[in-house]
């Protein structure tokens, strides 16, 4: 049965009401009597923590939900040392969310008693990045911030942005169960954005309002594991032509790459992840309330598709986060060609993720290699396991200007090491 959503008409009211209630409650709140004030203030009650506040996601995803009325108290976390400015430039905007920011040693500072954390830290993708390059990056930083969300809130409900979401939120639910509070209900990744670009793509197309056309987007956040069920378009359109559906089904699944090219290596889609990281987030909040039939599409543990651990569905959200999963409903047969092709790729990038998190932990250290040409000392990025350094890993693919910053540097840093060397062997 095809899955019963809300009506276009909520559905566009869904889409803008956090940004309608910006307007209502929280700038208007700050003009009006204080027993007013007090009163939406009641209505509100959410601490959330954003991991990486201080990048491109980041700072634009803090910026909304601190306008975001169900939200009390922000924290803000990134191991650049900027973000504690980051904080104070929010604390300035006249809404009644608290915020405040952390760096270094002070990640469970952050994390204490949340109830919502959102996850955008790690590498942005650039031109030529392939998913293993992101996935050597940035498994070992959400496997990080996890684990101490684990410590620091482990009822929070977790909602992973970071790159590849088809690895990172596997990493993310083994990491929890190694901690021992790992509950599905509460895991989550962000697909908001496939689902936001297939609105517009098709309403581009079509003449359609993209706040109230509904196109469902499945399976996974990667490329060809992006799937959108055309046949499913509300309102209903005529038959997409072969060309057509073709076309617009590829710049679903590549929106990204679109965004990363136009970018010319200055970064991918940030604004438009912000926006759908922060509308997911309100959605996820707004179930926590009490809420009745919030509906989203988002990445999460299920059986409901054979061979697959974490699939892409449509979810409907409540008081302890994921009520129920639901099935995608009527497809057509070039539908399920797109899911039969893609579903091997996904189980094989959520294997990976799930080993990568039992095996070893991951780390760059100062190490001796012969994996670098003149050097026997050299920072990479290592699996440690029982016995110390299980294996030394490449850099992975690099720009240019890196390459020209590594090779300046390695005779002065052959020299120092030799340098060491002579010494301990001098005083024997």
């Amino acid at each position: 049965l095809k899955f019963p959503f809300a009506s276009t008409r909520l559905q566009n009211i869904r889409c803008v009401a956090m940004f309608s209630t910006l307007r209502t409650s929280a700038v208007r709140a700050a003009t009006r009597p204080l027993s007013r004030a007090a009163a939406l203030q009641q209505e509100r009650g959410f601490k959330a923590s954003v991991l990486g506040a201080a990048g491109g996601i980041g700072q634009p995803l803090a910026l909304l939900l601190k306008l975001n009325p169900r939200v009390t108290t922000l924290t803000c976390f990134d191991v650049a040392p900027i973000v504690p400015g980051v904080a104070a430039d929010l604390s300035h905007i006249c809404t009644g969310a608290k915020t405040t920011g952390f760096t270094g040693d002070d990640l469970k500072k952050a994390l204490d008693g949340c109830d919502i954390v959102v996850i955008p830290a790690g590498v942005p993708r650039k031109p030529g990045m392939t998913r293993d390059d992101l996935f050597n990056i940035n498994a070992g930083i959400v496997r990080n911030l996890v684990a101490a969300a684990a410590e620091a809130c482990p009822k929070a409900c977790i909602l992973v942005i970071s790159n590849p979401v088809n690895s990172t939120v596997p990493i993310a639910a083994e990491i929890l169960k190694q901690k021992g509070v790992y509950d599905p209900r509460k895991l989550f990744g962000v697909t908001t954005l496939d689902v936001c670009r297939a609105r517009t793509f098709v309403a581009e197309a079509r003449g359609l309002d993209p706040l109230t056309t509904r196109v469902p987007v499945i399976g996974g956040h990667a490329g060809t594991t992006i799937v959108p069920l055309l046949s499913q378009v509300e309102p209903a359109v005529s038959g997409f032509s072969d060309e057509e559906r073709d076309a617009l089904t590829h710049r679903i699944m590549f929106g990204g790459d679109e965004v990363v090219k136009a970018k010319a290596g200055g970064g991918s889609a940030t604004l438009s992840m912000a926006y759908t990281g922060a509308h997911f987030a309100d959605r996820v909040m707004a179930g926590l309330a009490g809420e009745i039939g919030v509906q989203e599409y988002t990445f999460v543990q299920t059986d409901k598709v054979a061979g697959c651990t974490f699939f892409s569905l449509p979810v409907t959200l409540g008081k302890e986060g994921v009520e129920s999963i639901h099935d995608w409903g009527k497809i057509n047969a070039f539908e399920e060609k797109l899911i039969a092709d893609m579903t091997p790729d996904l189980i094989e990038q959520a294997r990976k993720g799930v080993e990568w998190a039992k095996i070893g932990v991951q780390e760059y250290t100062f190490v001796q290699t012969d994996k670098v040409a003149g050097c026997t000392f050299f920072s990479l990025p290592v699996t440690l396991g029982k016995e110390g350094v299980e294996s030394i890993h490449d850099w992975g693919k690099i720009n240019a200007f890196e390459e020209k910053l590594i090779a300046d540097m390695t005779p002065d840093l052959i020299e120092q090491a030799r340098k060491g060397v002579e010494w301990a062997n001098a005083h024997k």
